[in-house]
């Protein structure tokens, strides 16, 4: 195959750890026990790929740390995580999603499941004039981040989970020359609070539902 032209699709990318106790949401304790928080990362995860479902793609990959489950919907390609620390992972799938089908590569965690099929879409048209595309998180990372043609410079080494992330990632972005757009700030489910926010937005979403659902006194 040869590389994507202008209007053809990207192929979107999620990245995100098997909802298991114990392992994933874990700063969603104590105001929620390891399952509990396990249960609301399970229903972001189905939120997410559902929205990416239903986004116009080339191909739908779930890069996973874990195994599939029940959660996972017909139409994706699973492909195992690889890589040392975040960075490393994200450069990976990257990489991955781009031997498999050189087009551009659209890629998002399972921790904003109030994103939309229009803001994926919008990302992917992005890309037909811009070799980047960003989406800001509240907590100063990125919700998600395409790339017209992958470059693993943009993501080695980048110290990840910090307040400058984002500003980090945009500073080697404006260091390579490359054309950038962004899309409107997200937050990231990684709190309590976090999770009472996301859910008011979305209150016809699963993850809304699981939440009111565990009925916890959860700051606003």
């Amino acid at each position: 195959m040869t590389p994507a032209t202008s209007g053809t699709a990207a192929q979107l990318v999620v990245i995100a750890k098997a909802p298991v106790p114990g392992t994933v949401k874990t700063r969603l304790t104590p105001a929620f026990t390891a399952r509990e928080a396990a249960a609301l990362a399970e229903s972001a995860l189905r939120d997410t790929l559902s929205a990416v479902a239903a986004a116009p793609a080339a191909r739908r990959v779930l890069a996973l740390l874990g195994e599939p489950g029940p959660w996972l919907p017909a139409g994706y390609d699973v492909v195992a995580q690889r890589g040392d620390d975040l960075a490393a992972r994200l450069a990976a799938a990257f990489a991955d999603a781009w031997t498999a089908l050189p087009v551009p590569v659209v890629l998002i965690g399972m921790d904003t499941p109030q994103v939309t099929p229009a803001l994926l879409a919008e990302a992917g048209r992005l890309l037909d004039g811009h070799e980047v595309v960003v989406g800001p998180a509240a907590d100063g990372g990125f919700w998600l981040l395409g790339q017209r043609t992958p470059d693993p410079a943009l993501l080695a080494g980048l110290p990840m989970s910090r307040p400058d992330t984002g500003a980090l990632l945009m500073e080697r972005i404006r260091d390579a020359g490359v054309r950038a757009a962004l899309l409107p700030e997200l937050t990231d489910v990684d709190t309590a609070a976090d999770a009472c926010a996301v859910a008011a937005r979305i209150p016809s979403s699963r993850f809304a539902a699981t939440l009111a659902a565990l009925g916890a006194d959860v700051p606003a």
